[in-house]
Parts: structure tokens; C-alpha cells; sequence
């Protein structure tokens, strides 16, 4: 990788003013870089994705490494929570259910172990043209997306164009369905990002990013509001491997009910098919006064795929995602 300079500030403010790049940084791809657990970030230097003049280390900043909260009051996560933090915290497994299954989703032991959740949220695809170093694609400046006419089984059949990445991340799906936020710092100061407005589409902004965070800021906290539907939420991934690998499609639902046990309101975010968390309202608004027999998780499921434009080899992700959102919704049924 490219030689880089190592900081390690002790304050949120330090950090930011290190994240500014110099005046003689024109490639975003050099500008300085925050690092937390540094899975994503140290491959993209490895395969000169990146290549930061700085990196930014976070991990002596104090106080980004706590969870507080409950289902009443709602969570607030630092960003330097790892993963196996929110997996196994014990507030986080009965009130918000979805967010640990989530969080034990994601790879190995050892990867959660370093892994934080604000680096979850922050990752790069994972589409191959783009982790190839020789493959000059869209994301990378060039003139095309390989991925729409060539090997294309893991990439996306809702949102895609010009470029047709997926989101690898496992927690957004299942924070954009309980109405996460997240908190900023930046060399303007503070600012508060509803997640769902979080990621950015290939078609809008630059197609070099993937989401709307500046390169001076970093997220502190996630949080996460009281609500009737967390502690009613589920996350469904299916891999093709046991442990390591990215969704191939992903499921995050989540369902309040009223006494007689048909639904109040519903969220269903899909992952893995889209190049940001795919919130469905179409088969949402369906689900509302219904109960959860056959027929209703086969119309939901319908529903959901509803649109969807897949590429030459990836259309068996309709019928997977399909069976997800089924077993999902399933799993609430009295």
C-alpha cells in the first residue's frame, strides 16, 4: 500500500481537523481517512482503492464505545461499539432483537470482534470489478460499470444505474427499519442524519461515494428510537457459506400488532439487492390489518420484489428474497 502518515488524536474535534485534506489533495481517493476496527478500510489500501495521505485513528477518543439505553427510552450505540458488543448486549437482544441478529449476521468471531458499527455502516462494495485493482469501473473514475454485462450474480436488481453495486453492510437494513439516526461531527460542527437519508443512490450525487458524510466528518452515535416495532424486529440473511460471506439478499422486518393480533404498521427493508437499504412501502401499506396466515406472507412477499430489474445471472435473487421476507414475517405469527 501507499505510504501514509498515523495519527491518534484523543478528541472528536482533533480528529476532524486531521480528516481535512491538504490543499494539494485533488483525488478524494488520497484525501485522509478515519479508522476504527479497519477491516473495510485496510483492504481498500491493500488494493490501492484508497490511497490516504493520513489515517485518522479513532480508538483513543473517549466515549464512543458505550451503548445506553433501553426499548423505553431508545438506544444510543457509539460509534466504536463492535459488533460482538451489540450482539451479546443484553438490553440490545430483548428490546431490539433485529439489531443483534444483525450484528451476529456479520462474518466471523474474530471479524465482529474489531469490527465497529459505525465502520459497518461506512463500508465500500464488495462488487469484484471494484475491488480489482486493473478494473478502471465507474466507482473508480472510469467510464463504465462492468458488472452491468459481465459477471453480475451478487449485484443489485432494485436501484442500480449507471453503476449496479450492492450496500455490504448488515446493520443498515434493520437501523433504516427501526428509524435510526445518526449523529455527525465535521468541520461545520454538528449535524443529525436520519439513516434512511444516509446512503445515496448511483444515479444521484457523486458515484464516486456512497453515501452523503463528508471526508472531515465522522459519525459519533447511532441512535435509535423508542418503538412499538423493535421489539418485534428479525433480521434473515442468507450467505452462500456458513460464516464470512456477504448477503447475497438480506431481510430486515419489523411489526407492531394490535390485540387482536393483526398488524398496526410494518417495516420491511431488504439488503443485499440494492446499492443502499431497500425499503419496500408497498408491501408494507398491505400488511396493515392483516393477520400473518399463508396467503398474506405470499402477497407480501410478491409485493416486495415488486419492480425489481434484475441483470443477466442474478434473477434468482427475486424468488430468494421472496422465501426471506416469508420466514421473516413468519417468525410473528401468534
Amino acid at each position: 500500500m501507499k505510504a501514509f502518515e498515523w495519527a491518534s488524536p484523543t478528541t472528536i474535534n482533533d480528529a476532524v481537523k486531521l480528516l481535512q485534506a491538504s490543499a494539494a489533495t485533488h483525488d478524494p481517493d488520497d484525501a485522509p481517512r478515519p479508522i476504527a476496527g479497519g477491516q473495510d478500510l485496510l483492504t481498500t489500501m491493500k488494493d490501492y482503492l484508497t490511497r490516504p495521505e493520513r489515517v485518522v485513528n479513532l480508538k483513543n477518543i473517549r466515549g464512543l464505545d458505550r451503548i445506553e439505553g433501553d426499548g423505553k427510552r431508545g438506544l444510543k450505540i457509539g460509534a466504536l461499539v463492535t459488533l460482538t458488543q451489540l450482539a451479546e448486549h443484553a438490553t440490545v437482544r430483548s428490546d431490539f432483537p433485529g439489531l443483534a441478529e444483525a450484528a451476529l449476521s456479520v462474518a466471523t468471531p474474530q471479524i465482529r470482534n474489531l469490527g465497529t458499527v459505525g465502520g459497518n455502516l461506512c463500508q465500500r462494495p464488495r462488487c469484484w470489478y471494484f475491488r480489482l485493482e486493473d478494473a478502471v469501473c465507474l466507482k473508480k473514475g472510469g467510464s463504465q460499470c462492468f458488472a452491468a454485462t459481465g459477471e453480475n450474480k451478487y449485484n443489485a436488481i432494485f436501484g442500480g444505474g449507471p453503476s449496479y453495486i450492492v450496500h455490504p453492510s448488515d446493520l443498515a437494513p434493520m437501523l433504516v427499519a427501526l428509524g435510526a439516526s445518526l449523529a455527525v461531527t465535521g468541520a461545520d460542527g454538528a449535524r443529525t442524519i436520519a439513516l434512511d437519508k444516509f446512503f445515496t443512490l448511483p444515479s444521484e450525487g457523486s458515484i464516486r461515494r456512497e453515501n452523503v458524510l463528508h471526508n472531515d466528518e465522522i459519525i459519533t452515535e447511532i441512535r435509535v428510537p423508542a418503538s412499538p416495532v423493535a421489539a418485534r424486529s428479525s433480521y434473515l440473511k442468507f450467505k452462500e457459506r456458513e460464516s464470512l460471506d456477504f448477503a447475497m439478499s438480506a431481510v430486515a422486518a419489523a411489526l407492531e400488532l394490535n390485540a387482536d393480533k393483526t398488524i398496526k404498521q410494518a417495516r420491511i427493508v431488504l439488503g443485499g439487492v440494492a446499492p443502499i437499504p431497500w425499503r419496500v412501502p408497498q408491501a408494507e401499506s398491505f400488511l396493515v390489518g392483516k393477520r400473518l396466515d399463508a396467503s398474506t406472507l405470499n402477497e407480501a412477499a410478491h409485493l416486495a420484489l415488486d419492480g425489481a430489474k434484475p441483470l443477466a445471472k442474478n434473477a434468482y435473487k427475486i424468488p430468494l428474497t421472496q422465501a426471506l421476507v416469508r420466514r421473516a414475517l413468519a417468525k410473528f405469527q401468534a
